[in-house]
């Protein structure tokens, strides 16, 4: 947690031992808006993210905060999984923070309970800006008319491949291959390199919404699921006999290599993922890897759609023009693009966009990767997913993987998904 602007979270760390707990540091605690006796007003953000993303984002709240003296940030951050764990116990007691991180999956979850702030009125007051965004993405976080995200960065699925091994094995990706060219491909690279093609992509729920939209559906409707049992018996059969055949890497070996990549791992060619998490290949890994398209249909559609974290703001903070104003400063000011580069995904402003040009390999596939999509005309809009659709996507995962190491037949992981997703979208 940033304390005073003085010292970092990575040598608050060390010092305690790694244990954030042990020194005191969570906002919880704080109060939602709090203010002072001088005019200063202090508010709470939060995300998910790694120790580098809050480095880039206290520096980036240093320039915010030199810019506006009178409001102060109070920052708290935990893995994905951790930190929509705490948000829910903050939810449900009322203490949300003033700020936080965002995502399509959870808007309708948390508009139903009374959590998020409509920035519309900030925007006609002119505290929050929404022009300037790039490719239509300031609508990304509008629901029934209200404003309750704005992005700070997009992406899109994309296919990440070990070049080396693509190369060896004579496969080169072209835009607008089909899905039976992508699985000969996975074949001839087990032929040839004696390595499973893909890592798995029966258990992405945005990879399977994509290929729902190719034939004419899509994983949610604004009030529930968008497919039917027998479309997801047809998906997870055949990703469990091409797990079998060798074509799919082996689920436990993968889940054996966690938290590293089933590809930086050697265990698979190739796996769907989104664009900007590209970066953590180069990173990991020790070949050269690089972003493929998306398989097709028809040859052309690939359902595809620009994706966007966002930053949200609670209905319960006291001071919603400065809630505002920092998410104004976060997702146009120019410095702040140059310091976030492509941590959550690529600008979502022009400003941000022009500030900051990559001078690494990765970054440029990143911007290249999201301008052919752009340009070509693919992208599609998105429907904002149910109150309910994190759980949904949960449960996607858990039961595929149950299905793909064969402990749950493929019928009973599709009868139980259902259920699970009907009672999750209910309520």
């Amino acid at each position: 947690m940033r304390t005073q602007g003085t010292v970092g979270r990575r040598s608050l760390l060390k010092v305690a031992g790694g244990s954030a707990a042990a020194l005191g540091l969570t906002a919880a605690g704080c109060g939602t808006g709090a203010g002072s006796g001088d005019g200063t007003v202090t508010l709470r953000y939060t995300w998910w993210g790694s120790d580098d993303r809050a480095q880039r984002i206290n520096r980036s709240i240093a320039l915010f905060e030199k810019k506006y003296p009178k409001i102060r940030i109070r920052t708290d951050f935990q893995p994905y999984a951790d930190f929509w764990k705490k948000f829910n116990t903050q939810a449900s007691g009322g203490n949300t923070p003033d700020v936080f991180q965002n995502a399509i999956g959870f808007l309708r979850k948390y508009d139903a309970k009374n959590v998020l702030l409509d920035l519309r009125e900030q925007v006609e007051q002119g505290n929050l800006r929404l022009d300037g965004f790039r490719a239509g993405l300031e609508k990304f976080g509008e629901v029934d008319g209200k404003l309750l995200g704005v992005p700070v960065g997009s992406n899109s699925m994309a296919l990440v491949v070990d070049r080396t091994v693509f190369t060896r094995a004579g496969v080169a990706p072209k835009p607008g291959w089909t899905w039976d060219e992508y699985h000969d491909a996975l074949a001839r690279i087990k032929e040839r390199q004696g390595r499973a093609g893909d890592a798995g992509p029966y258990g992405i729920m945005y990879l399977y919404d994509l290929y729902l939209r190719q034939h004419g559906k899509a994983f949610f409707t604004t009030s529930g699921l968008g497919f039917t049992e027998a479309d997801l018996t047809d998906w997870w059969t055949r990703g469990f006999e091409r797990v079998r055949s060798g074509v799919y890497a082996d689920p436990k070996r993968t889940i054996q290599a966690k938290p590293r990549s089933a590809v930086t791992a050697g265990l698979a060619a190739c796996e769907f993922t989104w664009d900007n998490f590209t970066i953590r290949y180069a990173s990991e890994g020790r070949s050269e890897y690089g972003l493929a398209p998306i398989p097709t249909t028809d040859g052309r559609r690939t359902g595809q759609y620009l994706g966007s974290l966002m930053l949200s703001g609670s209905r319960r903070t006291k001071h919603p023009r400065e809630v505002a104003r920092f998410i104004d400063f976060m997702v146009h000011d120019p410095e702040v693009g140059r310091i976030m580069g492509y941590d959550r995904g690529v600008p979502a402003t022009t400003a941000q966009f022009e500030a900051y040009a990559p001078g690494d390999p990765v970054g440029k596939q990143i911007a290249a990767y999201e301008q052919q999509l752009v340009a070509s005309r693919v992208l599609e809009p998105i429907t904002p997913h149910p109150a309910g659709a994190d759980v949904c996507e949960a449960a996607f995962l858990r039961l595929s993987e149950e299905m793909s190491l064969g402990e749950r037949p493929v019928p009973d992981a599709v009868k139980r998904y259902f259920t699970e997703a009907k009672t999750a979208l209910s309520v």
